[in-house]
């Protein structure tokens, strides 16, 4: 004869068991957490040429006479991260949170205009500001939410981190990695932060900073990965602006032990759709890069065009674009404007076979010619200037970067970045004629 369960016993049981789960998931939750502080110190200086001037901050109260003619700005920044690890429960649930901090070291309201600090009413730089949020993330198996604060990048949406602290999008992504060489992307954002900036703005403007607005972005992509080829498909919206396509291929073929060959070409397509709040836009970009790398040396060469009466744009953050998928969007310019064709070539260093590792260098030098935006009936676009057809319009940029990354003491893994960047165009160009100069030191700290 069996004996009955005492039901308290089994009740007590099934409790024990639940409190373990917890236990198990909290512990998982918990030890798997990771901590890491990125110290930024970044100097940028912008020396305008030819006459021009810094028309930023306090300026704009000035004369034009009288104004500056350059730009100045130097501040230390914080960044820091914390990830949760994940729950062991059948859908897995894990945090994150992020603090950006940025302290002015020196700049005024006269020498403001970088993007790297805050600028308040007055036109001043404000001596500290900071920025804190979070998101919540769940997984199943291979496939990955996050709703709340993210620094997502993509060719629709790429976090910008060319300055002190970097962009913030809020909104809702999923990544899908249940199929075998392929990758799948969804993202719907409503909500963004700019680099200088703290304020949470319930739009997204464009790179080309010229009015236009929408309420949301939101994208579809795929990217598939085989042997020597990558390839990657997005269809965007920007709501009520455009319909952003990008297509993308990459091939590398290993030559040797020593050297391998890659050919890219990256395109976008850009058309209005809705209410077309941006005006009539019919625009496209294509591009193709080859690559050669041979030891620690590397040789580039890209051509880039734009189709179409309007630039190429892309999603911005107030003052500052995203960060394109193109080749020739580079240190100071795009090169993307209405029917613009660009070339790049660039060199590349590493010179460790020669006794002094962890520093590189890289340098290139990019030309652009016959933008022509006279077929465009796009007020949005042409309310800067309509390119005069008897000029020959272009434009050129040199940059160089010396980069050193420490490799052993006190400051290992110290980062430091001296970058030079000059440009000159013709008159009425979209950008400027500058000499510009920053030094970036990045220290990461991890717990």
């Amino acid at each position: 004869m069996k004996k009955p369960v005492n039901k308290n016993l089994l009740v007590m049981g099934k409790l024990c068991l639940f409190i373990t789960g917890i236990n198990s998931a909290h512990a998982d939750f918990i030890e798997d957490t990771t901590f890491n502080v990125l110290a930024k110190n970044y100097y940028f200086n912008r020396d305008f040429r030819k006459g021009e001037y810094n028309s930023a901050g306090q300026n704009a109260q000035l004369p034009v006479s009288e104004r500056k003619g350059y730009r100045e700005e130097w501040a230390q920044g914080f960044i820091a991260n914390i990830e949760s690890g994940w729950t062991d429960t059948p859908v897995q649930f894990g945090i994150n949170a992020y603090s950006l901090v940025a302290l002015k070291l020196d700049s005024d309201g006269y020498r403001t205009g970088t993007n790297n600090l805050e600028v308040d009413a007055q036109g001043k730089p404000k001596s500290t500001t900071a920025e804190f949020g979070g998101a919540l993330r769940a997984k199943y198996h291979q496939t990955e939410v996050i709703l709340g604060n993210q620094f997502p990048n993509n060719p629709i949406i790429g976090t910008n981190y060319s300055r002190l602290l970097p962009s913030m999008s809020t909104g809702l992504s999923i990544k899908d990695n249940s199929f075998d060489h392929l990758n799948l992307d969804f993202g719907y954002f409503s909500q963004m932060s700019p680099v200088d900036s703290t304020d949470r703005l319930n739009y997204f403007n464009t790179d080309y900073n010229n009015g236009i607005q929408g309420d949301y972005a939101t994208y579809l992509g795929a990217n598939y990965k085989l042997d020597k080829l990558e390839t990657s498909l997005y269809i965007s919206e920007l709501d009520n602006v455009w319909m952003q396509y990008y297509l993308a291929a990459k091939y590398k073929y290993p030559i040797n032990d020593q050297s391998n060959f890659s050919l890219q070409t990256n395109n976008y397509m850009n058309r209005d759709t809705g209410d077309a709040t941006g005006g009539n836009i019919n625009t496209g970009l294509a591009s193709v890069t080859g690559s050669y790398k041979l030891s620690n040396h590397n040789f580039t060469l890209a051509y880039q065009q734009v189709l179409g009466d309007e630039p190429l744009d892309w999603i911005g953050f107030k003052n500052n674009g995203g960060i394109a998928s193109i080749p020739n969007s580079v240190q100071f310019a795009t090169f993307t404007e209405a029917k613009e064709k660009s070339a790049q070539i660039k060199y590349e260093i590493d010179f460790s076979p020669y006794g002094a590792i962890g520093l590189s260098l890289m340098t290139r030098y990019l030309y652009g010619w016959d933008m022509d935006n006279t077929g465009s009936d796009n007020a949005f676009y042409t309310k800067r200037h309509i390119y005069n057809q008897d000029i020959d319009n272009k434009h050129w940029e040199r940059d160089i970067e010396l980069r050193y990354r420490v490799q052993q003491g006190f400051a290992k893994d110290l980062d430091i970045r001296l970058r030079q960047a000059t440009h000159r165009a013709t008159e009425g160009y979209r950008y400027g004629n500058i000499d510009e100069f920053r030094l970036i030191l990045e220290y990461p700290f991890s717990f």
